[in-house]
């Protein structure tokens, strides 16, 4: 057996370890909301069937021959924020082998997904996973990256906080779903669009567009965004930029974690603390 084959096999139990136990967690819960206290030594207590969107979640990983592309460690950093936030609003940017997954860890909860490759959004549909997805188009390149980066901190007009979609900022993506603009997100996952080589679209706009919706968020909301990739020159120029060091929680593996507080709490706050 070759490593590589090995390594695949190891990475599969793991994640299908993963999902047993959030099943475990989701009908003991499920078990003591449902049981009342003076029936809790009932020796036949009423248990609820496992969550399609588990159950699917464990059938795809177990049958299928590709494993999320993130590590342990970096899936790991996500669902400990998951556990604490979920059931909550969490948008993904990319659909791939982990989307199932993230929305299983979301469980009751909301989680879109936003993919700029139309063909494979419709192999994905044939696949049957019940995934909310959105097509979505960019039109920037990573060569225009430097330029992007200088106009970002330099114009006045960026550091402004609205909705991107009235922004004067160069970097402000209007033309996302407006199911994007017109929703709450507690959490944010930039793993797309595609940014290995200068004629793709990079992820300048998308880190910019996510920083902003944190922080003109309603007051007192609080949104943990994570960058994937976050060694790359663009994503690491970009998100320390705009979603702000001062705002960045720690990184793991290739996984960066900000939390961003709404700036509609206080108008004296800086684009960047």
């Amino acid at each position: 057996m070759s490593s590589k084959h090995h390594q695949s096999k190891s990475h599969k139990l793991i994640i299908f370890i993963i999902f047993l136990f959030i099943f475990l967690c989701i009908m003991r819960q499920r078990l003591s909301d449902s049981i009342p206290q003076s029936q809790w030594h009932d020796p036949q207590p009423q248990l609820e069937k496992i969550p399609p969107s588990l159950a699917d979640a464990l059938v795809h990983y177990a049958t299928a021959n590709r494993t999320p592309q993130q590590t342990l460690q970096e899936i790991s950093l996500t669902k400990t924020i998951l556990q604490n936030r979920s059931p909550c609003n969490f948008l993904v940017f990319g659909l791939g082998f982990d989307s199932l997954l993230w929305k299983s860890l979301n469980h009751n909860g909301r989680t879109v997904f936003l993919e700029e490759d139309s063909d494979w959004i419709e192999r994905v549909k044939r696949m049957g996973l019940s995934l909310e997805i959105y097509h979505v188009e960019y039109d920037t390149q990573v060569q225009e990256a430097v330029e992007l980066l200088e106009n970002g901190k330099e114009d006045e007009e960026c550091k402004k906080v609205r909705d991107p979609r009235s922004s004067n900022c160069r970097l402000a993506h209007k033309n996302l779903p407006k199911e994007v603009y017109e929703t709450e997100w507690d959490l944010i996952m930039v793993d797309a669009p595609k940014s290995w080589s200068k004629e793709l679209p990079g992820r300048m706009t998308v880190i910019y567009t996510v920083g902003l919706m944190a922080k003109n968020r309603s007051p007192g909301a609080k949104t943990d965004i994570f960058v994937h990739d976050a060694d790359r020159w663009v994503d690491n120029k970009f998100s320390r930029a705009f979603l702000c060091e001062g705002y960045m929680k720690g990184q793991v593996g290739m996984l960066r974690h900000f939390t961003i507080l709404s700036h509609r709490t206080s108008s004296n706050l800086p684009f960047c603390p």
